[in-house]
């Protein structure tokens, strides 16, 4: 476990340089921001996960702020490290005294930050970031929509994961040193471009020939390594080899079906989008205000269930972070079968009582043409919070993300 990070030094060893303070721009949103965010809460939330002795880490707010940063600017882990060298915002609000010229740490330490403070860590921030809004966060009434969060892996065919299993094989053969009797590292190249223009009539024939024979060496690679690998040896390939022997086995009509090798949890889900029939990764569940759009929850899951069966987990998360129940929850359609959930009302568009008043007939086409605005806020967190296609690994990581992203959202809306 590594120490805990200490804060930059404040020493007088650099009393003719010019201070960061005193560089930047007051009434820039960077400016503003660094001195609205509670630094003390995330240094005491983190603080456990850090020993008292052994090679310091970074420090805890330099972490934090990185990770802001990141989905607040859609920048990759690499390129977020080598802005903050250039720009100075960046450095003041990662709480620097005086503007640094070298990289604050190396990209791979945001992946194990990230491992560290897991999804607790990451519902702090969103937590810390919805505290900043105050009374506006705390409406009685809300709307929820579900949206996907889609996985960063190619679309899945047969052929292709076919493919990678023959790669995978031969990989693992040279790391343990077995002799195979054959790699197929031209055959398997030759049979991948017989799948060029597959679908047209001329091509079809040899392009189904050419994934049957990529399967059957696929198969084949999988039982000369069960053979030839020692049983010690053998067991640490065990996970890997049990999704190989899925996906051979797999037909179009399977349940729980792996579309991915280094991704198996993704699974497929149909929204209903003209231009994108189906998406491959995680559903995830939005709770937003109504009248403020602070987004209040963000829960991300693990299997592909219907809107209706989302509420409670959502609705139960918004009140571990906002600290109250809200009374009602205005869905779309595709939450019909829900009522209440734990005492919240769901309130769903349908066609008017013939005895309800013209007041009563306004105040429902309000109340769901404000739901509407929930949409274009799943748009935002897509296109500019790094929600539209997620690079964190497994499960954790779509919660992570997806929390990150709300957060940075609300964090936004704070600044402007």
């Amino acid at each position: 476990m590594k120490m805990k990070g200490k804060p930059p030094e404040r020493s007088q060893g650099k009393l003719f340089y010019q201070s960061l303070y005193e560089l930047v721009n007051p009434k820039h949103r960077f400016y503003k921001l660094a001195n609205q965010i509670p630094w003390g809460e995330f240094e005491e939330y983190f603080s456990d996960l850090y020993s008292n002795a052994g090679r310091p880490a970074k420090p805890i707010r330099l972490m934090v702020s990185l990770l802001i940063l990141k989905q607040l600017e859609n920048l990759s882990d690499e390129v977020v490290v080598e802005r903050w060298v250039e720009n100075p915002y960046y450095q003041f609000l990662s709480g620097e005294e005086f503007f640094q010229w070298e990289f604050p740490c190396h990209p791979t330490d945001l992946v194990y930050f990230r491992k560290r403070i897991g999804e607790d860590g990451a519902k702090k921030i969103l937590k810390v970031s919805i505290d900043l809004h105050g009374k506006k966060a705390k409406e009685p009434e809300v709307l929820v929509d579900t949206t996907v969060q889609e996985k960063n892996i190619t679309f899945p065919t047969d052929t292709k994961l076919y493919r990678r299993i023959i790669v995978h094989c031969v990989k693992i053969a040279k790391e343990e040193q077995v002799v195979l009797r054959q790699s197929y590292k031209r055959t398997a190249k030759q049979l991948m471009l017989a799948q060029r223009f597959r679908h047209h009539p001329k091509n079809r024939k040899k392009a189904r020939a050419a994934q049957r024979k990529l399967k059957t060496i696929a198969g084949r690679l999988v039982r000369e390594l069960e053979r030839k690998l020692e049983p010690g040896i053998f067991a640490g390939h065990a996970p890997a080899f049990e999704i190989y022997k899925r996906i051979l086995s797999q037909t179009k009509k399977s349940k729980n079906k792996i579309y991915s090798i280094h991704e198996p949890q993704v699974y497929c889900i149909s929204k209903g989008k003209e231009h994108k029939r189906y998406e491959f990764g995680a559903k995830a569940s939005i709770v937003m205000t109504k009248n403020s759009g602070v987004i209040i929850g963000a829960v991300s899951f693990p299997e592909n269930i219907y809107d209706g069966h989302t509420l409670p987990e959502a609705l139960k998360q918004s009140e571990e972070l906002v600290g109250r129940r809200a009374k009602v929850a205005i869905c779309d359609r595709g939450y019909r079968g829900k009522s209440h959930v734990g005492g919240t009302k769901i309130e769903i568009p349908k066609n008017p009582k013939k005895r309800a008043s013209a007041y009563e007939k306004r105040k429902a086409r309000k109340r769901f043409r404000r739901r509407a605005g929930i949409e274009p806020v799943i748009g935002h967190l897509k296109s500019d919070y790094r929600l539209l296609r997620n690079y964190l690994k497994g499960s954790e990581g779509d919660s992570i993300n997806l929390m990150l992203a709300a957060a940075a959202f609300n964090f936004k809306k704070l600044m402007k």
